[in-house]
């Protein structure tokens, strides 16, 4: 099996790769889809092709960074229980070709992203480059490594909204970087508490202790939850869509939230967010009817604004 619990690939080098890539992770690619929802551009088949193209470079972009990381933390890797049967770390996929694949991931991500807009190119690039900080530097340090990973999710998020030409929220912003901290915070705590000598493992484990993590986990869970409920009322939401039904939202983030608590804390599965957004069908139908809702209110909202406007 490899980190999220799949059996180690059989079926030769392509299969490893592919393996190596990751797709099972590409779900936090989804966020570039945010901005439009929430700009209310989902009935539009432009912005709706290039969002899903921005989408499927996001995914060839993370994936060259997970290539990269892999074969950076090999000889760490053979130290886990799970993280050794990883494609680089088990040797059955070659540490040259997985090099060789995300150059060309990378490049690829890059071309085809400036090609479709410009700053959401650049946002690629810089997502690329944050992440190279991470594997060589971030992730050795404490609190750094998990605002690093944060700061992807937001410029996932950025990168949505560039590549339909639309304002970035700095709601979505604050929503987006809170969240992922949430989820990386919890994630630390499972490796601190499951991987013998976890500091060898992971260096920036050192600098953490479990009442310190409870406490940040804590903090972020708490402002997360009430940074989207303000977001769901602030006067200019409000003013933007027409309506402050945005806030029957939350009862959906709340259960989301506490839903992955629950898993983190009594089933011991804080360890693979994007796993469980895919397997935890209690979460999974969450995320559906959030997204549901959200879209029958704004796209309600759009039709009402339409109508009353000269």
């Amino acid at each position: 099996m490899d980190s999220q619990g799949l059996a180690a690939p059989q079926g030769g080098t392509v299969r490893a790769l592919l393996t190596a890539m990751r797709p099972h992770q590409w779900t936090k690619n989804l966020l570039v889809l945010a901005a439009l929802i929430f700009a209310q551009r989902f009935t539009d088949l432009p912005s709706i092709l290039h969002a899903v193209a921005g989408f499927l470079l996001f995914c060839a972009a993370s994936s060259a960074t997970y290539l990269l990381n892999d074969a950076c933390d090999a000889e760490r890797d053979r130290a886990h229980p799970r993280k050794r049967l990883r494609p680089i770390a088990s040797g059955v996929l070659p540490v040259r070709t997985a090099l060789l694949a995300a150059v060309l991931l990378a490049l690829g991500a890059v071309a085809g992203g400036v090609a479709l807009r410009e700053r959401f190119g650049l946002a690629v690039i810089v997502y690329l480059i944050l992440q190279l900080a991470y594997c060589f530097v971030l992730k050795n340090e404490a609190i750094l490594d998990v605002l690093a990973i944060a700061a992807g999710f937001c410029l996932r998020a950025y990168a949505g909204a560039a590549v339909i030409t639309v304002p970035i929220s700095n709601w979505l912003m604050i929503c987006t970087g809170l969240l992922a901290l949430f989820l990386s915070l919890a994630k630390r705590r499972h490796e601190l508490l499951q991987v013998e000598e976890a500091a060898n493992h992971r260096r920036s484990l050192a600098g953490y202790s479990e009442r310190m993590l409870d406490q940040m986990i804590a903090i972020v869970t708490s402002a997360t939850v009430m940074a989207y409920a303000l977001y769901t009322m602030a006067p200019e939401t409000v003013a933007k869509f027409g309506t402050d039904h945005l806030k029957f939202t939350i009862p959906f983030v709340l259960y989301g939230i506490f839903r992955y608590l629950y898993l983190a804390y009594a089933k011991d599965k804080g360890d693979a967010p994007s796993r469980h957004f895919l397997t935890d069908w209690p979460l999974l139908v969450d995320v559906f009817l959030f997204a549901a809702v959200s879209i029958a209110i704004l796209y309600h909202s759009s039709r009402t604004l339409t109508e009353v406007s000269p």
